[in-house]
């Protein structure tokens, strides 16, 4: 029975439509094809017998490993360090020739190096198709391979230097190779039933690596910022990207599904698909660093998901669409698999979206007045659909929901969703003012200040000296950290400033953040889970806008430590500091952008002043 490594221990590649998962022992065990969330070929993570896997790995018992980035790209090197030699892999998804055009043909390349002595790779491929559901027919010839399944093909090509051999219905290959040789592996997953791609040439994998690292390269260069930690930032940056389904400009929430948030627990979700509100934060923190063009396209998307108001709830928008914007995306359970370290159920799908949260109108509108160029985004029927919205949520926002963390537990009046629906109300009067638009400015203005003061009265305790998660409780939330982010609040504000001091007492522990107390507050589930790095960074960013920038620096420089090997983070942190939850998280990496924004900030502010 082969072991599950860390959740930790990998790093993405992708080409803007879907992306592959690379442990740091060279094997590839996450990967669906033709989309983020197609059926899988690669899943070892979530079953490591049973799931499927494509290793480059080292044959040689003393072998120590390393893994990194080639600098500001999606190029993935994973070196083996052993006494007679030095090998290298250098994973990456060639982007096609129109990104933004679905393709049905996908490339993982895998070019094989030797920089000291001699050394020996250990290759394996043994695709399961769609969870291991559909069986596949392999035929191997010299140096191309192909396994057929019902709805795709899947090539394996090598230079010629590598013979692949069958075995059963996988294939297993070994390749010497001595300093300064070159070789490489390339998969091609397809579902067109086109012919095999051509026969695979030297230049032609060249060409690949050099135009795939010029286009990350030139990417990140666009960025404005110049600040601290950059290098980080650069890279939550590129993650972001990479999570982006470049077609219709929908970022996805993570690359994966069913990893655990408590190892052993249910807590198991399929988030391969584009939330409302992440994919709205995602975008105010890459239009912060001044990638314009994925918030255009993302106003774009949403604006569309305004006018067609097709969903699965009858409410105008649903918490989450497939990328494409079909709004089903019915839950099962995938029979026969294990999950990542014995951790059932493992879901493909997620029920969650028929659940009513009232937030996503907020971050909906939050996400469009982001967009630079709003007039061209939306034009006259994107402004009909956002200003009928809106004169929905004036007669609709005042009504218990599931509230952003999708709580299995019941309806309640959620703090968060108020003031989410009281941002959508405060942009849209902007946007109306701003572009001249015509609009019912009068009762958008009367619901948006009636909302204020009902969580003025209701979601604040006097008790707790906070505001709090939902009416009629003192339980604290860790979403509410972005209330001065939205405007609602000062962050100088004594309220705000109290119940800061409230969540540092009931939902920090070391610097890392609780999204709220499950036993005080119920969710409908069993089990624990982790501290959650979105709210671990929101906290540093509410810290540095408080003036407590001190406090926020050490809170910060904690949280990066919990960074994997090549810069990544899951969506928590367990009790022993290993990740946990779906990999890559695109809360965390946009959260660690707007805690970096917020800290630097603040930090020049402090200089400045002569501090």
């Amino acid at each position: 029975m082969r072991r599950y490594p860390p959740i930790a221990n990998h790093g993405i590649v992708g080409d803007l439509q879907t992306c592959a998962l690379v442990s740091d022992e060279g094997v590839i065990d996450w990967f669906c094809a033709p989309r983020f969330d197609s059926g899988s070929v690669f899943a070892a993570l979530l079953d490591a017998d049973k799931g499927g896997r494509f290793a480059v790995t080292s044959t040689h018992p003393e072998t120590t490993v390393r893994q990194l980035y080639l600098s500001d790209s999606a190029v993935l090197v994973t070196r083996f360090l052993t006494p007679d030699g030095i090998g290298e892999v250098a994973d990456f998804m060639p982007l096609p020739d129109d990104p933004a055009t679905a393709d049905d043909r996908h490339r993982i390349m895998r070019v094989l190096r030797v920089v000291r002595g001699s050394f020996t790779f250990a290759i394996e491929c043994s695709p399961r198709f769609d969870f291991g559901r559909k069986p596949h027919q392999l035929q191997a010839d010299g140096p191309l391979a192909h396994f057929a399944a019902e709805g795709i093909d899947l090539y394996v090509q090598t230079l010629g230097d590598i013979d692949l051999a069958a075995d059963g219905d996988d294939l297993r290959a070994h390749v010497e190779l001595h300093a300064g040789q070159v070789s490489a592996i390339v998969l091609t997953a397809d579902t067109s039933g086109d012919p095999a791609p051509a026969p695979l040439d030297r230049g032609d994998v060249r060409d690949a690596l050099s135009e795939t690292r010029h286009f990350w390269n030139g990417w990140v260069r666009s960025s404005h910022y110049r600040g601290r930690w950059h290098e980080m930032v650069n890279r939550s940056a590129i993650t972001l990207k990479l999570l982006t389904y470049a077609p219709t400009g929908a970022p996805i929430a993570a690359a994966t599904m069913g990893l655990p948030e408590e190892v052993g627990g249910e807590r198991n979700w399929d988030y391969r698909y584009t939330w409302i509100r992440d994919a709205s934060l995602t975008m105010a923190a890459l239009g912060d660093l001044g990638f314009t063009d994925e918030v255009v396209a993302f106003g774009r998307w949403v604006g569309a998901r305004m006018r067609e108001r097709r969903t699965v709830t009858g409410e105008p928008l649903q918490i989450m669409y497939r990328v494409d914007g079909d709004p089903e995306l019915g839950e099962e359970v995938v029979d026969g698999f294990s999950g990542y370290q014995d951790s059932p159920p493992v879901r493909a799908g997620n029920g969650a979206a028929d659940q009513l949260q009232l937030d996503i109108y907020g971050e909906a509108v939050f996400a469009l007045f982001q967009a630079p160029v709003l007039a061209d985004v939306a034009g006259y029927d994107g402004w009909q659909a956002l200003s009928s919205l809106l004169d929905w949520l004036a007669e609709s926002w005042d009504r218990p929901d599931e509230g952003i963390w999708e709580t299995r537990g019941g309806r309640q009046n959620f703090t968060y969703s108020r003031i989410m629906c009281w941002t959508a109300f405060d942009r849209g009067i902007r946007l109306a003012r701003e572009f001249a638009r015509p609009a019912n400015i009068v009762g958008w203005v009367a619901a948006r200040d009636a909302i204020f003061r009902q969580v003025m009265e209701q979601g604040w305790s006097d008790e707790r000296g906070a505001f709090v998660q939902h009416y009629g409780t003192n339980v604290l939330d860790a979403s509410l950290l972005l209330m001065p982010v939205v405007g609602f609040i000062s962050a100088h504000d004594p309220r705000w400033l109290s119940t800061l001091d409230a969540m540092d007492t009931e939902l920090v522990s070391d610097s890392l953040v609780y999204r709220y107390n499950p036993a005080a507050s119920p969710d409908g589930l069993q089990g624990a889970e982790g501290t959650f790095s979105l709210c671990s960074f929101l906290y540093v960013a509410a810290l540095a806008q408080a003036g407590r920038v001190e406090q926020a620096r050490y809170a910060f420089d904690k949280m990066l430590t919990y960074a994997n090997h090549v810069g990544l983070f899951a969506e928590e942190i367990g009790a022993s500091g290993e990740q946990l939850g779906n990999f890559p998280q695109a809360f965390t990496h946009l959260a660690l952008i707007m805690a970096a924004q917020a800290l630097d900030e603040a930090l020049d502010a402090e200089e400045a002043a002569g501090h």
